[in-house]
């Protein structure tokens, strides 16, 4: 039973030594090797000789191009804010010289100040918190 473990151990070893020996006769590491970015349709070259290695990467369509990730860009201007956030915006503006405004104008404006500065500060505090959280 030993000298069958024994054998198979040899004959699973034999080939990992060849290989070593083949490897060392070699004379190393290719001599050189090309990175190259290809856009569109191009095709990768052919190595020039033996010793050297081309790596070809697909860049995409062109290199004056936007990458896709960047193209398309929430849009932020009048007909693509919701309705809710267009009278939000409404009754933010007519609110000025109402009581609760902060603002100069009429009588009970001043009133809304220390309610705003605690709404602001309410919002700092949940950015950070976001911002704090998105850090590995």
């Amino acid at each position: 039973m030993l000298a069958r473990l024994m054998l198979a151990t040899a004959l699973l070893a034999a080939p990992a030594y060849a290989q070593t020996q083949d490897q060392t006769a070699q004379d190393g590491p290719p001599k050189r090797v090309r990175s190259i970015l290809l856009y569109g349709e191009e095709s990768c070259p052919k190595p020039a000789n033996p010793d050297e290695i081309v790596v070809c990467s697909n860049a995409g369509d062109s290199p004056y191009r936007i990458p896709k990730r960047f193209r398309d860009q929430p849009k932020e201007d009048a007909p693509s804010t919701s309705w809710s956030r267009r009278m939000e915006v409404v009754e933010e503006v007519n609110r000025a010289g109402l009581p609760n405004s902060c603002s100069a104008i009429g009588t009970g404006g001043q009133t809304g100040c220390s309610r705003q500065a605690l709404q602001q500060w309410y919002q700092e505090k949940l950015d950070r918190e976001v911002k704090g959280s998105r850090v590995p």
